[in-house]
């Protein structure tokens, strides 16, 4: 009996006719991706058919558990976690000032979750989480899964970057898209999203995605389909999901940067009540939902009242210390952040030359300001200054004036900090009247 030989331009002619392909099918060109006998130009064909002809959830899920599956997953029992704990990530789409993960690792384990936070680093106008992280002398962002796993066992979070051996097929088939044009397309954004989420093993997840002109998805709309998207193959690939859609048309908290944002989480882990308003209530509502969604919590309500306890009791706090301390950073870091986070030496306050109230800011342009004095990168292969960035950051509809800056600016020495504030007075517009707000979560997605 003859066996039927896969052939890749089969699946690209398949799917450029408009016809669903079969669990099969995604494999076998998933494996072709991984052990390099899909060409590039076979992937970029695919990836086209794709962006033009979409995915069915089916599709999708399918899709996903094949990138998953193309390296290594997690399967917490082999390492004697019971088959019913609560293990639950929260994944963002990426903004300017976003040092969310941060506070709900820590906040979402002393609830008693089990948070294995797999992360990454930033690239364009965007910070990294990773990157953050590594403005902490001493943390181990790389750690091997056992050395992972322990963490998680003995802690209940820990957040690391990803390895090479984390969906390989997926780095291989985004490096393509990159260059072809493809990667605003929603079946393969969602799929390489979940697969890397997935291969953590995780049992629920809560997607942060934004939208606004700090966002990758500049509408609310685009935000939409993508968060519909996500939960819908997620659920079909066996993971229950929820996207928030979140606003993302300005700085998230009061820093923007690498050290800086560590300052920020130490201080809203520490002093919650006083809190950037607009960054406790995004951490608030995504701690809720994880909660909920891990079992945690009868209701979202009740997760936000247990999640609110954990912060205002002191509890989340020690969680992040001990997380650092684990993950090899300094055991002092919430008691003398000083001591180990490095700021850069030129600094002083921005001020707008008129008054008035921000109403607007170009946030796009404001991440790549840090970019810009090398706090981000254009390229993966680009080291960053951790020191740089800005503190102090005001809010849409803040009042500004000639003695009220509008942010601190850290910057390396005078030519750099000129560049950055010169920049910076363009990005923000202030009105005669304050405007009007809009809360910062738009709309929840569920299955």
């Amino acid at each position: 009996m003859l066996t039927q030989t896969f052939l890749p331009q089969d699946v690209i002619r398949k799917k450029r006719d408009q016809f669903p392909l079969t669990s099969d099918e995604i494999s076998s060109f998933v494996r072709g991706i991984a052990d390099q006998s899909v060409s590039d130009s076979q992937i970029a064909a695919l990836g086209m058919a794709v962006f033009f002809n979409g995915m069915s959830a089916e599709e999708g899920a399918n899709l996903t558990l094949a990138m998953r599956d193309s390296g290594d997953v997690i399967k917490w029992q082999e390492y004697g976690f019971d088959s019913e704990a609560p293990i639950v990530d929260k994944h963002s789409t990426g903004g300017v000032g976003d040092k969310v993960s941060f506070m709900l690792a820590a906040i979402v384990a002393a609830c008693g979750a089990v948070v294995p936070m797999i992360a990454g680093r930033g690239l364009g106008h965007t910070g990294g989480t990773i990157d953050k992280l590594e403005a902490i002398p001493g943390y181990d962002t790389m750690l091997d899964t056992p050395k992972f796993v322990d963490v998680v066992r003995r802690h209940g979070c820990s957040i690391i970057g990803q390895t090479s051996n984390l969906a390989p097929a997926d780095k291989r088939f985004y490096a393509v898209r990159d260059v072809t044009s493809t990667v605003e397309s929603i079946p393969l954004i969602t799929a390489s999203i979940l697969s890397k989420k997935l291969a953590a093993g995780l049992h629920s997840l809560v997607m942060d995605v934004k939208f606004g002109n700090g966002a990758f998805m500049e509408t609310a709309e685009q935000a939409e389909a993508l968060g519909r998207s996500i939960v819908r193959v997620a659920t079909a690939a066996g993971v229950p999901t929820s996207a928030l859609l979140t606003d993302m048309n300005q700085v998230l908290g009061t820093s923007a940067g690498n050290s800086v944002e560590i300052y920020e989480t130490i201080e809203f882990l520490k002093n919650p009540h006083q809190a950037d308003t607009r960054l406790k209530a995004i951490v608030n509502d995504l701690a809720a939902e994880m909660l909920w969604r891990a079992g945690l919590a009868e209701t979202v309500e009740q997760g936000a009242k247990n999640a609110d306890r954990a912060l205002s009791d002191g509890r989340a706090a020690e969680k992040f210390a001990k997380m650092v301390e684990l993950h090899g950073g300094p055991a002092d870091l919430m008691e003398n952040p000083e001591k180990s986070l490095s700021l850069a030496p030129y600094r002083k306050p921005v001020f707008l030359p008129r008054s008035g109230f921000i109403s607007s800011m170009k946030t796009r342009d404001i991440g790549q300001i840090i970019v810009s004095m090398k706090g981000g990168r254009a390229h993966p292969d680009e080291d960053i200054d951790h020191s740089v960035g800005f503190s102090g950051f005001l809010q849409n509809g803040d009042a500004v004036d000639a003695e009220t800056p509008v942010c601190m600016l850290y910057a390396r020495d005078e030519d750099q900090w000129t560049m950055a504030a010169d920049t910076l007075i363009k990005a923000i517009t202030v009105s005669e009247e304050q405007p009007s707000l809009s809360p910062i979560t738009q709309k929840i997605i569920r299955d």
